[in-house]
Protein backbone atom coordinates (compact mmCIF):
# COMPACT_ATOMS: atom_id res chain seq x y z
CA UNK A 1 0.00 0.00 0.00
CA UNK A 2 1.31 3.43 -0.81
CA UNK A 3 2.48 5.55 2.11
CA UNK A 4 0.64 8.53 0.71
CA UNK A 5 -1.96 9.09 -1.94
CA UNK A 6 -0.68 9.21 -5.50
CA UNK A 7 -2.50 10.88 -8.32
CA UNK A 8 -2.33 9.32 -11.74
CA UNK A 9 -3.66 11.27 -14.67
CA UNK A 10 -4.32 9.78 -18.07
CA UNK A 11 -6.87 11.91 -19.90
CA UNK A 12 -9.22 9.92 -22.06
CA UNK A 13 -10.38 13.26 -23.47
CA UNK A 14 -9.38 16.84 -23.00
CA UNK A 15 -10.36 18.52 -19.73
CA UNK A 16 -13.10 20.49 -21.47
CA UNK A 17 -15.06 17.24 -21.61
CA UNK A 18 -18.61 17.34 -22.91
CA UNK A 19 -19.76 15.02 -20.13
CA UNK A 20 -22.14 17.00 -17.89
CA UNK A 21 -20.80 15.69 -14.55
CA UNK A 22 -17.35 15.87 -12.96
CA UNK A 23 -16.43 12.44 -11.61
CA UNK A 24 -13.74 11.44 -9.13
CA UNK A 25 -12.27 7.94 -9.35
CA UNK A 26 -10.60 6.28 -6.35
CA UNK A 27 -9.12 2.84 -5.94
CA UNK A 28 -6.42 0.84 -4.17
CA UNK A 29 -3.42 -1.27 -5.11
CA UNK A 30 -5.03 -4.70 -5.58
CA UNK A 31 -3.50 -6.65 -8.45
CA UNK A 32 -4.87 -7.74 -10.91
CA UNK A 33 -8.03 -5.67 -10.42
CA UNK A 34 -6.34 -2.27 -10.06
CA UNK A 35 -2.64 -1.44 -9.71
CA UNK A 36 0.14 0.84 -10.93
CA UNK A 37 2.78 -0.24 -13.40
CA UNK A 38 5.37 2.02 -15.00
CA UNK A 39 3.63 5.01 -13.46
CA UNK A 40 0.23 4.19 -14.97
CA UNK A 41 -2.94 2.78 -13.48
CA UNK A 42 -3.95 -0.51 -15.07
CA UNK A 43 -5.74 -3.74 -14.26
CA UNK A 44 -9.14 -5.15 -15.09
CA UNK A 45 -11.23 -2.32 -13.62
CA UNK A 46 -9.12 0.62 -14.93
CA UNK A 47 -9.15 -0.83 -18.45
CA UNK A 48 -12.94 -1.14 -18.29
CA UNK A 49 -13.08 2.41 -16.93
CA UNK A 50 -10.97 3.72 -19.80
CA UNK A 51 -13.48 2.28 -22.26
CA UNK A 52 -16.32 3.97 -20.38
CA UNK A 53 -14.40 7.26 -20.41
CA UNK A 54 -13.84 7.06 -24.15
CA UNK A 55 -17.49 6.33 -24.76
CA UNK A 56 -18.77 9.19 -22.59
CA UNK A 57 -16.04 11.86 -22.94
CA UNK A 58 -15.02 11.60 -19.27
CA UNK A 59 -11.50 12.52 -18.08
CA UNK A 60 -9.79 9.50 -16.53
CA UNK A 61 -8.25 10.48 -13.18
CA UNK A 62 -7.59 7.81 -10.56
CA UNK A 63 -6.39 8.49 -7.04
CA UNK A 64 -4.86 5.43 -5.37
CA UNK A 65 -5.57 5.28 -1.64
CA UNK A 66 -5.60 2.76 1.20
CA UNK A 67 -8.89 0.88 0.94
CA UNK A 68 -10.46 2.29 4.11
CA UNK A 69 -9.65 5.85 2.99
CA UNK A 70 -11.07 5.19 -0.47
CA UNK A 71 -14.28 3.81 1.03
CA UNK A 72 -14.70 6.82 3.29
CA UNK A 73 -13.97 9.25 0.44
CA UNK A 74 -16.69 7.62 -1.64
CA UNK A 75 -19.19 7.81 1.20
CA UNK A 76 -18.54 11.51 1.77
CA UNK A 77 -17.74 13.08 -1.62
CA UNK A 78 -20.37 13.53 -4.30
CA UNK A 79 -19.75 12.01 -7.76
CA UNK A 80 -16.99 9.77 -6.43
CA UNK A 81 -16.62 6.29 -7.93
CA UNK A 82 -14.81 3.48 -6.09
CA UNK A 83 -13.43 0.31 -7.64
CA UNK A 84 -13.14 -2.63 -7.42
CA UNK A 85 -15.97 -3.01 -4.88
CA UNK A 86 -17.94 -6.04 -3.73
CA UNK A 87 -21.67 -5.54 -3.32
CA UNK A 88 -22.91 -7.13 -0.10
CA UNK A 89 -25.71 -6.67 2.41
CA UNK A 90 -23.70 -4.20 4.50
CA UNK A 91 -22.79 -1.96 1.55
CA UNK A 92 -25.87 -2.36 -0.65
CA UNK A 93 -27.66 0.79 0.50
CA UNK A 94 -24.48 2.84 1.07
CA UNK A 95 -23.72 3.29 -2.62
CA UNK A 96 -25.13 3.07 -6.12
CA UNK A 97 -23.77 0.28 -8.32
CA UNK A 98 -22.75 -0.59 -11.88
CA UNK A 99 -21.65 -4.10 -12.83
CA UNK A 100 -20.84 -6.78 -12.04
CA UNK A 101 -17.65 -7.01 -14.06
CA UNK A 102 -15.91 -9.77 -12.06
CA UNK A 103 -16.47 -12.44 -9.47
CA UNK A 104 -14.29 -13.50 -6.56
CA UNK A 105 -14.12 -16.99 -5.06
CA UNK A 106 -12.82 -16.47 -1.54
CA UNK A 107 -10.78 -19.26 0.03
CA UNK A 108 -8.86 -19.67 3.25
CA UNK A 109 -5.13 -20.10 2.57
CA UNK A 110 -2.47 -21.44 4.88
CA UNK A 111 1.26 -21.91 4.36
CA UNK A 112 1.76 -25.22 2.54
CA UNK A 113 4.04 -26.34 5.35
CA UNK A 114 1.05 -26.21 7.70
CA UNK A 115 -0.89 -28.79 5.66
CA UNK A 116 -2.94 -29.06 2.49
CA UNK A 117 -6.06 -30.97 3.60
CA UNK A 118 -9.49 -29.37 3.61
CA UNK A 119 -10.85 -27.81 6.79
CA UNK A 120 -14.36 -26.85 7.90
CA UNK A 121 -15.67 -23.43 8.90
CA UNK A 122 -15.67 -24.58 12.53
CA UNK A 123 -12.00 -25.55 12.26
CA UNK A 124 -11.19 -22.21 10.64
CA UNK A 125 -13.08 -20.43 13.39
CA UNK A 126 -10.89 -22.20 15.92
CA UNK A 127 -7.61 -21.35 14.18
CA UNK A 128 -5.07 -19.37 16.16
CA UNK A 129 -4.84 -16.21 14.06
CA UNK A 130 -6.64 -15.17 10.88
CA UNK A 131 -5.23 -12.33 8.83
CA UNK A 132 -7.80 -9.86 7.45
CA UNK A 133 -7.91 -6.44 5.78
CA UNK A 134 -9.86 -3.53 7.26
CA UNK A 135 -13.29 -2.84 5.68
CA UNK A 136 -13.00 -5.72 3.18
CA UNK A 137 -16.21 -7.52 2.32
CA UNK A 138 -14.81 -10.89 3.36
CA UNK A 139 -13.84 -9.42 6.73
CA UNK A 140 -17.40 -8.19 7.21
CA UNK A 141 -18.68 -11.66 6.34
CA UNK A 142 -16.36 -13.43 8.76
CA UNK A 143 -17.42 -11.05 11.51
CA UNK A 144 -21.05 -11.97 10.81
CA UNK A 145 -20.05 -15.64 11.12
CA UNK A 146 -18.67 -15.05 14.64
CA UNK A 147 -14.97 -15.08 13.75
CA UNK A 148 -13.06 -12.94 16.23
CA UNK A 149 -9.45 -14.13 16.04
CA UNK A 150 -8.34 -11.43 13.59
CA UNK A 151 -4.93 -9.96 12.88
CA UNK A 152 -5.34 -6.86 10.71
CA UNK A 153 -2.83 -6.62 7.87
CA UNK A 154 -1.87 -3.62 5.74
CA UNK A 155 -2.61 -5.27 2.39
CA UNK A 156 -2.47 -8.61 0.56
CA UNK A 157 1.31 -8.59 0.30
CA UNK A 158 1.71 -7.92 4.01
CA UNK A 159 -0.82 -10.68 4.78
CA UNK A 160 0.96 -13.32 2.72
CA UNK A 161 4.30 -12.33 4.21
CA UNK A 162 2.81 -12.85 7.67
CA UNK A 163 1.27 -16.15 6.57
CA UNK A 164 4.57 -17.54 5.29
CA UNK A 165 6.39 -16.25 8.38
CA UNK A 166 3.95 -18.04 10.70
CA UNK A 167 2.59 -14.81 12.19
CA UNK A 168 -0.94 -15.76 11.07
CA UNK A 169 -2.45 -19.19 10.42
CA UNK A 170 -5.05 -18.44 7.72
CA UNK A 171 -5.78 -15.65 5.28
CA UNK A 172 -8.86 -15.28 3.01
CA UNK A 173 -8.10 -14.45 -0.61
CA UNK A 174 -8.95 -15.44 -4.17
CA UNK A 175 -6.45 -17.45 -6.20
CA UNK A 176 -5.57 -14.83 -8.82
CA UNK A 177 -4.94 -12.11 -6.23
CA UNK A 178 -3.01 -14.53 -4.04
CA UNK A 179 -0.83 -15.50 -6.99
CA UNK A 180 -0.08 -11.85 -7.80
CA UNK A 181 0.77 -10.96 -4.20
CA UNK A 182 3.02 -13.98 -3.72
CA UNK A 183 4.85 -13.36 -7.00
CA UNK A 184 5.59 -9.78 -5.93
CA UNK A 185 7.49 -11.08 -2.87
CA UNK A 186 9.42 -13.81 -4.65
CA UNK A 187 7.12 -16.72 -3.84
CA UNK A 188 4.57 -18.73 -5.81
CA UNK A 189 1.01 -19.88 -5.33
CA UNK A 190 2.41 -23.31 -4.49
CA UNK A 191 3.93 -21.98 -1.28
CA UNK A 192 0.39 -21.74 0.12
CA UNK A 193 -2.54 -24.16 0.18
CA UNK A 194 -6.24 -23.45 -0.31
CA UNK A 195 -7.91 -25.10 2.67
CA UNK A 196 -11.58 -24.04 2.41
CA UNK A 197 -13.82 -22.36 -0.17
CA UNK A 198 -15.68 -19.66 1.78
CA UNK A 199 -18.00 -17.90 -0.67
CA UNK A 200 -18.38 -16.24 -4.06
CA UNK A 201 -18.93 -12.49 -4.37
CA UNK A 202 -19.51 -10.12 -7.31
CA UNK A 203 -17.44 -7.01 -8.09
CA UNK A 204 -18.77 -3.60 -9.16
CA UNK A 205 -18.09 0.10 -9.52
CA UNK A 206 -19.55 1.80 -6.41
CA UNK A 207 -20.87 5.37 -6.62
CA UNK A 208 -21.48 7.96 -3.94
CA UNK A 209 -25.22 7.99 -3.17
CA UNK A 210 -25.60 11.54 -4.48
CA UNK A 211 -24.30 10.61 -7.93
CA UNK A 212 -27.05 11.20 -10.54
CA UNK A 213 -28.77 8.04 -11.75
CA UNK A 214 -27.99 8.90 -15.37
CA UNK A 215 -24.27 8.60 -14.59
CA UNK A 216 -24.73 5.14 -13.09
CA UNK A 217 -26.91 4.16 -16.03
CA UNK A 218 -24.23 5.31 -18.49
CA UNK A 219 -21.68 3.07 -16.75
CA UNK A 220 -24.07 0.13 -16.65
CA UNK A 221 -24.95 0.48 -20.33
CA UNK A 222 -21.28 0.44 -21.37
CA UNK A 223 -20.48 -2.55 -19.14
CA UNK A 224 -23.43 -4.44 -20.61
CA UNK A 225 -22.28 -3.52 -24.13
CA UNK A 226 -18.79 -4.84 -23.34
CA UNK A 227 -20.33 -8.09 -22.14
CA UNK A 228 -22.33 -8.39 -25.34
CA UNK A 229 -19.52 -7.59 -27.79
CA UNK A 230 -16.93 -9.80 -26.02
CA UNK A 231 -14.51 -7.01 -25.08
CA UNK A 232 -15.03 -7.60 -21.35
CA UNK A 233 -14.24 -11.30 -21.78
CA UNK A 234 -11.02 -10.32 -23.57
CA UNK A 235 -9.96 -8.13 -20.63
CA UNK A 236 -10.97 -10.88 -18.22
CA UNK A 237 -8.72 -13.36 -19.95
CA UNK A 238 -5.87 -10.86 -19.91
CA UNK A 239 -6.05 -9.91 -16.25
CA UNK A 240 -7.97 -12.67 -14.47
CA UNK A 241 -6.61 -15.71 -16.34
CA UNK A 242 -10.17 -16.94 -16.72
CA UNK A 243 -12.17 -17.31 -19.95
CA UNK A 244 -15.38 -15.45 -19.08
CA UNK A 245 -16.51 -12.48 -17.04
CA UNK A 246 -19.93 -12.49 -15.33
CA UNK A 247 -22.71 -12.28 -17.94
CA UNK A 248 -25.76 -10.06 -18.22
CA UNK A 249 -27.63 -12.46 -15.90
CA UNK A 250 -25.99 -14.42 -13.08
CA UNK A 251 -27.43 -17.95 -12.78
CA UNK A 252 -26.58 -19.93 -9.64
CA UNK A 253 -27.69 -23.23 -8.14
CA UNK A 254 -26.57 -25.60 -5.38
CA UNK A 255 -25.38 -29.19 -5.07
CA UNK A 256 -28.78 -30.72 -4.31
CA UNK A 257 -29.33 -33.97 -6.22
CA UNK A 258 -31.41 -34.97 -8.07
CA UNK A 259 -32.63 -31.39 -8.63
CA UNK A 260 -29.23 -29.79 -9.24
CA UNK A 261 -25.71 -31.20 -8.94
CA UNK A 262 -22.36 -31.66 -10.68
CA UNK A 263 -22.00 -35.13 -12.21
CA UNK A 264 -18.87 -37.26 -12.61
CA UNK A 265 -18.11 -35.56 -15.94
CA UNK A 266 -18.07 -32.12 -14.31
CA UNK A 267 -21.40 -31.05 -15.85
CA UNK A 268 -24.13 -29.32 -13.82
CA UNK A 269 -27.22 -31.47 -14.29
CA UNK A 270 -30.40 -32.64 -12.58
CA UNK A 271 -34.14 -32.10 -12.98
CA UNK A 272 -34.03 -28.37 -12.19
CA UNK A 273 -30.92 -27.86 -14.30
CA UNK A 274 -32.47 -29.56 -17.34
CA UNK A 275 -35.53 -27.32 -16.98
CA UNK A 276 -33.32 -24.21 -16.87
CA UNK A 277 -31.16 -25.31 -19.82
CA UNK A 278 -34.30 -25.85 -21.93
CA UNK A 279 -35.71 -22.45 -20.90
CA UNK A 280 -32.45 -20.72 -21.85
CA UNK A 281 -32.42 -22.49 -25.21
CA UNK A 282 -35.98 -21.42 -25.99
CA UNK A 283 -35.60 -17.84 -24.74
CA UNK A 284 -32.17 -17.30 -26.29
CA UNK A 285 -30.78 -16.19 -22.90
CA UNK A 286 -27.72 -18.41 -22.70
CA UNK A 287 -25.74 -17.97 -19.46
CA UNK A 288 -23.25 -20.04 -17.50
CA UNK A 289 -24.65 -21.84 -14.47
CA UNK A 290 -22.51 -21.70 -11.33
CA UNK A 291 -22.66 -24.13 -8.42
CA UNK A 292 -22.52 -22.62 -4.93
CA UNK A 293 -23.44 -23.30 -1.34
CA UNK A 294 -27.12 -22.46 -0.93
CA UNK A 295 -26.49 -19.83 1.76
CA UNK A 296 -24.02 -18.06 -0.56
CA UNK A 297 -26.32 -18.16 -3.58
CA UNK A 298 -29.28 -17.01 -1.51
CA UNK A 299 -27.34 -14.05 -0.13
CA UNK A 300 -26.21 -13.08 -3.64
CA UNK A 301 -29.79 -13.27 -4.90
CA UNK A 302 -30.97 -11.00 -2.09
CA UNK A 303 -28.41 -8.30 -2.83
CA UNK A 304 -27.49 -8.37 -6.53
CA UNK A 305 -29.60 -7.24 -9.49
CA UNK A 306 -30.08 -9.51 -12.52
CA UNK A 307 -29.57 -12.67 -10.52
CA UNK A 308 -31.24 -16.07 -10.89
CA UNK A 309 -31.20 -18.85 -8.28
CA UNK A 310 -32.80 -22.27 -8.60
CA UNK A 311 -34.51 -24.31 -7.33
CA UNK A 312 -36.15 -22.31 -4.53
CA UNK A 313 -39.22 -23.19 -2.46
CA UNK A 314 -41.76 -20.38 -2.60
CA UNK A 315 -42.81 -19.59 0.96
CA UNK A 316 -44.57 -16.65 2.66
CA UNK A 317 -41.23 -15.52 4.12
CA UNK A 318 -39.70 -15.28 0.64
CA UNK A 319 -42.75 -14.20 -1.37
CA UNK A 320 -41.91 -10.49 -1.64
CA UNK A 321 -38.12 -10.93 -1.67
CA UNK A 322 -37.91 -12.39 -5.19
CA UNK A 323 -39.63 -12.65 -8.54
CA UNK A 324 -40.78 -16.15 -9.49
CA UNK A 325 -40.87 -18.43 -12.53
CA UNK A 326 -42.68 -21.74 -12.10
CA UNK A 327 -43.72 -23.82 -10.41
CA UNK A 328 -41.39 -26.56 -11.58
CA UNK A 329 -42.13 -29.13 -8.89
CA UNK A 330 -43.51 -30.03 -5.47
CA UNK A 331 -41.85 -31.59 -2.45
CA UNK A 332 -42.70 -32.53 1.13
CA UNK A 333 -40.33 -31.70 3.96
CA UNK A 334 -39.93 -34.12 6.86
CA UNK A 335 -38.14 -34.36 10.15
CA UNK A 336 -35.94 -37.41 9.59
CA UNK A 337 -34.56 -39.50 12.45
CA UNK A 338 -32.02 -42.29 12.55
CA UNK A 339 -33.51 -45.79 12.22
CA UNK A 340 -33.52 -47.57 15.57
CA UNK A 341 -33.23 -44.40 17.61
CA UNK A 342 -35.63 -43.73 20.45
CA UNK A 343 -36.57 -40.33 19.05
CA UNK A 344 -40.30 -39.90 18.45
CA UNK A 345 -41.77 -36.88 16.66
CA UNK A 346 -45.54 -36.78 16.44
CA UNK A 347 -45.97 -33.00 16.54
CA UNK A 348 -43.91 -29.93 15.78
CA UNK A 349 -43.68 -29.35 19.54
CA UNK A 350 -41.94 -32.73 19.89
CA UNK A 351 -39.31 -31.50 17.43
CA UNK A 352 -38.99 -28.20 19.28
CA UNK A 353 -38.25 -30.15 22.49
CA UNK A 354 -35.30 -32.08 20.99
CA UNK A 355 -31.78 -31.13 22.03
CA UNK A 356 -30.54 -30.53 18.47
CA UNK A 357 -32.22 -30.44 15.04
CA UNK A 358 -30.10 -30.27 11.89
CA UNK A 359 -30.91 -27.77 9.13
CA UNK A 360 -29.12 -26.08 6.23
CA UNK A 361 -28.45 -22.34 6.41
CA UNK A 362 -30.98 -20.23 4.46
CA UNK A 363 -33.07 -23.24 3.44
CA UNK A 364 -36.78 -22.43 3.65
CA UNK A 365 -37.19 -25.07 6.38
CA UNK A 366 -34.50 -23.39 8.50
CA UNK A 367 -36.18 -19.99 7.99
CA UNK A 368 -39.62 -21.43 8.81
CA UNK A 369 -38.52 -23.15 12.01
CA UNK A 370 -36.71 -20.06 13.25
CA UNK A 371 -39.88 -18.06 12.64
CA UNK A 372 -41.72 -20.69 14.70
CA UNK A 373 -39.41 -20.07 17.64
CA UNK A 374 -37.05 -23.05 17.35
CA UNK A 375 -33.87 -22.40 19.33
CA UNK A 376 -32.36 -25.88 18.96
CA UNK A 377 -31.35 -25.67 15.31
CA UNK A 378 -27.85 -26.64 14.19
CA UNK A 379 -27.50 -24.98 10.78
CA UNK A 380 -24.70 -26.12 8.43
CA UNK A 381 -23.63 -25.02 4.95
CA UNK A 382 -24.60 -28.13 2.99
CA UNK A 383 -27.07 -31.03 3.32
CA UNK A 384 -24.38 -33.73 3.30
CA UNK A 385 -22.92 -32.26 6.47
CA UNK A 386 -26.39 -32.21 8.04
CA UNK A 387 -26.93 -35.91 7.23
CA UNK A 388 -23.51 -36.75 8.65
CA UNK A 389 -24.41 -35.02 11.91
CA UNK A 390 -27.63 -37.05 12.08
CA UNK A 391 -25.86 -40.36 11.49
CA UNK A 392 -23.15 -39.53 14.04
CA UNK A 393 -25.70 -38.58 16.69
CA UNK A 394 -24.76 -34.91 16.83
CA UNK A 395 -28.38 -33.98 16.04
CA UNK A 396 -31.48 -36.02 16.90
CA UNK A 397 -33.36 -35.10 13.72
CA UNK A 398 -32.61 -33.54 10.34
CA UNK A 399 -34.98 -31.53 8.15
CA UNK A 400 -35.00 -32.30 4.42
CA UNK A 401 -37.33 -32.81 1.47
CA UNK A 402 -38.46 -36.21 0.26
CA UNK A 403 -37.27 -35.42 -3.27
CA UNK A 404 -33.59 -35.07 -2.34
CA UNK A 405 -32.93 -37.02 0.86
CA UNK A 406 -32.22 -40.31 -0.94
CA UNK A 407 -29.51 -38.85 -3.18
CA UNK A 408 -27.95 -36.96 -0.28
CA UNK A 409 -27.71 -40.20 1.71
CA UNK A 410 -26.06 -42.01 -1.21
CA UNK A 411 -23.55 -39.17 -1.66
CA UNK A 412 -22.48 -39.55 1.98
CA UNK A 413 -22.27 -43.36 1.93
CA UNK A 414 -25.56 -44.15 3.67
CA UNK A 415 -28.84 -45.75 2.58
CA UNK A 416 -32.46 -44.70 2.97
CA UNK A 417 -33.02 -47.69 5.28
CA UNK A 418 -30.78 -46.05 7.88
CA UNK A 419 -33.25 -43.17 8.43
CA UNK A 420 -37.00 -42.75 8.72
CA UNK A 421 -39.42 -39.88 8.06
CA UNK A 422 -40.80 -39.13 11.51
CA UNK A 423 -43.03 -36.09 10.94
CA UNK A 424 -44.21 -34.15 7.89
CA UNK A 425 -43.44 -30.46 8.30
CA UNK A 426 -44.93 -29.00 5.09
CA UNK A 427 -45.49 -29.43 1.36
CA UNK A 428 -44.27 -26.67 -0.95
CA UNK A 429 -43.80 -25.88 -4.62
CA UNK A 430 -40.33 -24.99 -5.85
CA UNK A 431 -39.55 -22.37 -8.48
CA UNK A 432 -36.81 -20.49 -10.30
CA UNK A 433 -36.20 -17.27 -8.33
CA UNK A 434 -34.98 -13.93 -9.70
CA UNK A 435 -33.68 -11.02 -7.67
CA UNK A 436 -35.83 -7.93 -7.37
CA UNK A 437 -33.47 -5.94 -9.60
CA UNK A 438 -33.93 -8.28 -12.57
CA UNK A 439 -35.68 -6.63 -15.55
CA UNK A 440 -39.16 -7.91 -16.39
CA UNK A 441 -38.13 -8.41 -20.03
CA UNK A 442 -35.62 -10.99 -18.77
CA UNK A 443 -38.04 -12.84 -16.47
CA UNK A 444 -41.13 -12.98 -18.71
CA UNK A 445 -39.54 -15.08 -21.51
CA UNK A 446 -38.52 -17.65 -18.88
CA UNK A 447 -42.10 -18.08 -17.69
CA UNK A 448 -43.37 -18.17 -21.26
CA UNK A 449 -40.82 -20.86 -22.18
CA UNK A 450 -41.74 -22.95 -19.13
CA UNK A 451 -45.45 -22.66 -19.96
CA UNK A 452 -44.74 -23.83 -23.51
CA UNK A 453 -42.69 -26.77 -22.19
CA UNK A 454 -45.61 -27.87 -20.06
CA UNK A 455 -47.96 -27.61 -23.04
CA UNK A 456 -45.83 -29.47 -25.59
CA UNK A 457 -44.76 -32.32 -23.29
CA UNK A 458 -41.11 -31.37 -22.81
CA UNK A 459 -41.60 -30.67 -19.11
CA UNK A 460 -43.16 -34.10 -18.59
CA UNK A 461 -40.32 -35.78 -20.48
CA UNK A 462 -37.71 -34.11 -18.26
CA UNK A 463 -39.67 -35.00 -15.13
CA UNK A 464 -39.98 -38.65 -16.18
CA UNK A 465 -36.24 -38.78 -16.86
CA UNK A 466 -35.41 -37.83 -13.27
CA UNK A 467 -38.47 -39.22 -11.46
CA UNK A 468 -39.57 -42.33 -13.36
CA UNK A 469 -42.95 -43.67 -12.31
Amino acid sequence: MLASAMLFLNACKEQNSAYPHKLYFVSEEYRPFNYTEAGKVTGLAPEILKEICLKNDIPFEVEMLPWSDAMERTRQQENTVLFSTILNETRKDEFKWAGPFASLDWQFYSASAQGTSSISMDQARGAGKIGVLQDYSITQYLQSENFNNFVYCDNNVDAFQKLLAGEIDLFPSDRITADAALTSIGHSIYDVAARLVIRTELVYFAFNKQTPDDVVNDFQAKIDAMKTDGSLDALYRQFMQSPRAPGLLQVFTEDYPPLTFRNSFGDITGFGSDIVYEIMKRSGQYQDIRLSLWSNGYNLALNNPSFCLFTMDRTPIRETLFNWVGPIGTNTTFFYTKTGSSVTINTIDDARALQHVGTVSSWFSDQYLREKGFTNLVAVDNPAEMVEKLMQGEVQAAVCSDVTIGDILVSTGYTYQQIQPSFSLMATDYYIAFSKGTPEDVILPWQQALNAMKTDGTYTAIKNKWFPM
